[in-house]
């Protein structure tokens, strides 16, 4: 009997597999870095093709290490960041790049090459923005898709297949062009509570009406936790499975991580909980069964994640990113290594324990290096810091990566305040990633929020909510209400050792700057 499960992720800078047990237990898994190309500010490129060869390369590295036979897999699951990938319609590959290298047919996430066409669409006023958020993000694909049309028309013509790479790679693993609910819901307005999904005037209006015959795009979607096909018979022999085992609909990578996280409350109260998944960049997940206002904040996307509920998410675009490149930037700082990293943490740790409460208290910053996803929704915030000196010592980078540390923690408060004043009731953050290992991050989080905070008891949430589509895919669980709870591995409940209200000075600074920084550009 099929029991086992496969769960691939694939981030900004690696794919991941993981082999799961029916009770959520990680068996093996294995990691494999991928390619990415700057040719450009703002522009960032993968290659799909490399992406797939590291899918299968870690499927066969993961199940070796796991020893259990092919026969055993019920099911793989596959989330991935939402990158826009590009095929033509025998499935080559299509460039996206400037550079006009085929291979390169991959816009990734956090490009932001488009945010002229995101502008465009954001002050349309157009009904779809009112499940957008009120505005749409370059990280969207529909903006991409719009100054692809424009900018590299040879490759739009060229077209036959355009996919969120989480659809890529469950269409290379069974032959099946189905799309996720999940994918095509959050990033590329697809009204999945409305029976006919795309409205077709908003899609002239961007001046892709062509889109869906061009990208070979459904007007029905399936939904996160059921099977899109069996493996085909060459991605089973690619990836070492066989074809009896299910493709579960993709995720994308940051829902994944709020399915593994809140996992244990999916049958009970999960409107009060909010999943924190941290790790280049941050994503604050709710799910509520009543549709609720989230201007600034995206979504609400119907049935992105789990049957019969809304999700809404708020967003820093740059917050391990913007650690790594604090320290990358400093004149004692270096390439953001793990070993830095820590060496950093431990000297913060003990210059705090001698100066106390005053240390690097006149250091301040807004933490928008990469634009502001939520709530403010301005991809062209911009980074500020208050309080530099000459000093260049490596404690003088220990207090910048302290207070960079602390702006991050603010800006979660301020996207959980935001949530909060739309009616949402945030009891728990369930924080997963790879902040987990920073003790600076979580001790912050938990200071700064005041919220009571759980980490999962897993190496890795975001497999494991994979995992948990797979399980329902495969018939292992009944659903992924049934998955979530039966394979959530329980938490750490961590509470702040604070006085309440410790860092309520911060914050008044924090948004004090906000106001400052938008009175500087207004003069």
């Amino acid at each position: 009997m099929r029991q086992h499960l496969v769960a691939v992720d694939v981030g900004t800078g690696s794919a991941r597999a993981g082999v799961f047990d029916a009770g959520g237990r990680l068996i093996a898994r294995a990691t494999h870095p991928i390619i990415m190309q700057r040719p450009k500010e703002n522009h960032a490129e993968h290659d799909s093709a490399d992406i797939w060869n590291a899918v299968c390369f870690v499927v066969r590295h993961a199940m070796a290490d796991a020893a259990i036979p092919a026969s055993s897999v019920a099911a793989i699951g596959f989330d991935a960041t939402c990158s826009l990938v590009v095929r033509g319609p025998q499935g080559e590959q299509v460039t996206v790049s400037t550079t006009g290298e085929d291979r390169f047919d991959t816009i990734v996430w956090l490009d932001h090459r488009a945010i002229a066409q995101a502008d465009f669409l954001s002050t349309s006023g157009h009904p779809v923005l009112d499940f957008a958020g009120g505005s749409i993000s370059p990280e969207m694909q529909m903006p991409k898709l719009m100054w692809l049309k424009k900018h590299l028309p040879d490759s739009w013509a060229k077209a036959g297949y355009f996919f969120d790479l989480a659809d890529f790679l469950t269409w290379k693993a069974s032959g099946s062009a189905k799309r996720s609910n999940c994918t095509l819901t959050a990033k590329w307005n697809f009204l999945a509570h409305e029976g006919k999904g795309w409205s077709e005037d908003y899609l002239e209006m961007a001046g892709v009406g062509d889109l869906l015959e061009r990208g070979n795009l459904p007007k029905e979607t399936v939904e996160p936790g059921q099977s899109v096909g069996k493996l085909s018979p060459q991605s089973a022999e690619e990836l070492g499975l066989d074809t009896g085992c299910e493709v579960a609909a993709g995720m994308i990578d940051a829902y994944a991580g709020a399915l593994g996280a809140l996992g244990g409350s999916l049958q009970s109260d999960v409107g009060s909980n909010v999943a924190l998944i941290a790790g280049t960049s941050s994503c604050l997940v709710t799910l509520t069964p009543k549709r609720m206002p989230g201007h600034s904040l995206w979504g609400p996307y119907w049935q992105a994640v789990l049957p019969g509920h809304w999700l809404v998410e708020g967003g820093q675009s740059a917050t391990g990113a913007l650690l790594d490149h604090v320290v990358r930037m400093h004149a004692a700082g270096g390439e953001p290594t793990s070993a830095l990293h820590a060496r950093i943490v431990d000297r913060v740790l003990s210059l705090r324990q001698a100066e106390g409460e005053m240390f690097a208290e006149h250091l301040h910053v807004l933490p928008d290096f990469h634009g502001n996803r939520s709530p403010l929704a301005d991809p062209h915030a911009r980074g500020v810091v208050s309080g530099l000196t000459l000093d260049t010592s490596f404690d003088s980078l220990c207090r910048l990566y302290w207070r960079t540390a602390v702006s991050i923690a603010l800006g979660a408060r301020h996207v959980l305040d935001a949530m909060e004043g739309f009616g949402y009731r945030v009891d728990t953050l369930h924080v997963t990633g790879g902040h987990v290992r920073n003790p600076i991050l979580m001790e912050l989080y938990a200071d700064v929020t005041g919220k009571r905070i759980v980490v999962p008891a897993t190496a890795d949430a975001v497999l494991l909510g994979t995992a948990m589509t797979a399980a329902s895919a495969g018939g292992v669980h009944k659903g992924l209400a049934a998955a979530g709870v039966a394979m959530y591995p329980g938490g750490e409940e961590r509470r702040s050792d604070k006085a309440a209200g410790r860092y309520d000075r911060d914050y008044r600074r924090f948004l004090a700057m906000y106001r400052h920084r938008q009175e500087l550009e207004a003069i």
